[in-house]
């Protein structure tokens, strides 16, 4: 799906600009993803930068790859190159549209004191918790939400010359950190608190992983975000919902600095059941080790579900599924598990793997011998092919697929039933052995040599088919099953007592070291971090889910495979019931 058909499903956004061309407000379209290299990227951040590119290319116009690297203390150039690998993955591209705040530092500054030349900007000595007192909290009186009116700094009344001397004096480092602010004047009686002379610049002997020492100074992001968006000739400056009661603000400083008219729409945020979007929350998980780093497949960083097999087809088909509307609302996590499946059901090629071995001894096959069978790489892809896998006297199959005593509808094996194995034979079970602990260690079974590929010449009745692989040439392998990483729908929840992280799923991932494969896996490769289309070969285990190769190996050497998704569709049964 290509960005303008993404655009489609963004009407109210599409109307706004529309609007804006007809009326001649802008004669072009420009927007821009503006990530802050503190963190990164996750399936969040995807729905703002499908809707930056793509409003962008619906118009004819240009997006711009802005880093809001305001806060030293935060941002590592580390996250920046995770950030561009993430977005060029998920297949956008900014050109030559590379921009960076920390740029702008001498041009925001300027700014700044052309605000405070207006008399629209002090320096302030209160502490940020005296500042937090005075400008007041919003509070519950009878179910209604009220904001007393805050008070005036004493030092709100400094005269112009006294303000512009402070502030250079901040900036020549004269003050310690946290001593001294600089404040926008607006109204500490405002109904709004963002409008309650918020803070412009604060002192901060922070080194910037791009500038240095350079500064001690550094801008708050409602200074200069847009600031910044009117130095590029961003038209449309588009923002998840929480920034609304910052657009008053964001038009009271370019009107106060007299600079391009930036325009901000607001769409709703992302949110996704089972699944937390905070990256303050995402950073404790990674600093906390509860997972193993941002690439966790358990994460819903980009990075995370790149390594669990996620594609970028499978993630812009499901923002444009979900669209964009004005008011918050979560989305069930099985509708993109639905837009993954059917990504990987045209794509992935079909093996078959046994994560839990037993032995099947084909008792009247000969031993030393071999029948070479044709196996369909991918039913929906007749390109595909098809590969030979090998049939021999000892077989591993699923340990699941055996019971001495069968419940009610098993059609597996059991003593007297048989079974198909996928592209061989029909068996039929003529035995087992147990091992000293009273544990089945084998199974034993009669094939039938006229039954290649599974049909029967006598059209008899065998209702279970069962995976396989030859104990001769299988893989070992390490296969690990992830499930949620939060066991509640709704993680950010939390009940009362309990924290956040009291939520993690405590089997969020199952590791099986024992699994055998057919040998064609010992070629995969794993998700290449920076490539759309890279060739990575996508698995379908039949029976068992989607795989994907990991981009390490076991402790032991094994290769690993993490799966993806299973085959169950649950989004359809969701849809069913309607």
């Amino acid at each position: 799906m290509d960005y303008a058909e993404v655009a489609e499903k963004n009407d109210f956004i599409s109307d706004f600009i529309k609007e804006d061309l007809v009326n001649e407000r802008f004669g072009y379209v420009c927007t821009r993803f503006p990530p802050e290299p503190n963190g990164w990227l996750h399936i969040g951040h995807c729905k703002a930068m499908t809707i930056d590119f793509s409003m962008a290319a619906r118009f004819g116009g240009k997006c711009n790859l802005r880093f809001d690297d305001t806060n030293p203390e935060k941002e590592d150039i580390a996250y920046v190159e995770a950030i561009k690998r993430d977005i060029k993955w998920l297949g956008f591209d900014w050109e030559d549209r590379e921009y960076y705040a920390s740029d702008y530092y001498e041009y925001l500054y300027e700014l700044a004191v052309k605000i405070i030349r207006r008399g629209k900007a002090y320096v302030d000595d209160l502490s940020e918790d005296e500042i937090r007192e005075y400008r007041g909290t919003a509070v519950d009186k009878d179910n209604i939400t009220e904001t007393p009116p805050g008070r005036d700094s004493p030092y709100r009344n400094r005269g112009i010359d006294e303000n512009l001397a402070l502030f250079e004096r901040m900036r020549l480092g004269e003050f310690p950190d946290g001593a001294k602010t600089l404040r926008a004047k607006i109204d500490m009686r405002h109904p709004n608190l963002v409008m309650r002379d918020p803070v412009m610049y604060r002192i901060r002997r922070e080194r910037h992983y791009r500038r240095g020492n350079d500064w001690c100074i550094y801008p708050m992001y409602d200074f200069q975000h847009p600031l910044s968006d009117a130095k590029e000739g961003v038209t449309h400056s588009l923002c998840s919902l929480e920034y609304e009661i910052h657009r008053p603000l964001y038009e009271w400083f370019i009107r106060e600095a007299e600079v391009f008219p930036s325009r901000q729409i607001e769409f709703a945020r992302l949110n996704l059941t089972y699944t937390v979007l905070s990256k303050r929350y995402l950073l404790r998980l990674v600093e906390e080790g509860r997972v193993s780093g941002w690439d966790d497949p358990r994460m819903p960083t980009l990075a995370g579900l790149r390594r669990r097999g996620y594609t970028p087809e499978a993630l812009r088909d499901f923002m444009a599924r979900i669209g964009v509307a004005k008011t918050d609302s979560m989305v069930d996590i099985a509708l993109l598990e639905y837009c993954l499946r059917e990504d990987l059901n045209r794509r992935a090629l079909r093996v078959m793997a046994v994560l839990k071995p037993l032995k099947l001894i084909i008792e009247n096959f000969q031993a030393g011998s071999a029948v070479e069978l044709d196996a369909v790489n991918n039913p929906e892809d007749p390109s595909a092919g098809t590969r030979k896998i090998k049939f021999t006297r000892e077989l591993w199959i699923e340990e699941d697929d055996f019971a001495e005593i069968p419940p009610s509808k098993y059609h597996r094996l059991y003593p007297g039933n048989s079974v198909r194995l996928r592209y061989g034979f029909i068996v039929t079970c003529s035995g087992f052995e147990k091992d000293a602990y009273g544990n089945i260690s084998a199974v034993r079974a009669l094939y039938d040599p006229a039954t290649k590929g599974g049909n029967a010449v006598d059209n008899r009745k065998v209702k279970g088919t069962i995976h396989w692989v030859s104990a001769e040439d299988a893989l070992p392998i390490e296969v690990r099953i992830y499930d949620h990483l939060f066991a509640q729908e709704r993680p950010m929840e939390v009940p009362t007592g309990k924290t956040l992280l009291d939520g993690l799923n405590p089997v969020s991932l199952t590791v099986i070291k024992g699994a055998l494969a057919e040998p064609c896996l010992a070629s995969a490769i794993a998700p290449v971090a920076d490539t759309l289309l890279n060739g990575t070969p996508f698995y379908q285990f039949e029976r068992q889910g989607y795989f994907v190769r990991d981009t390490e190996d076991g402790t032991d050497g094994r290769p690993v495979f993490n799966k993806t998704v299973g085959l169950r569709d649950t989004w359809a049964k969701i849809r069913g019931k309607q």
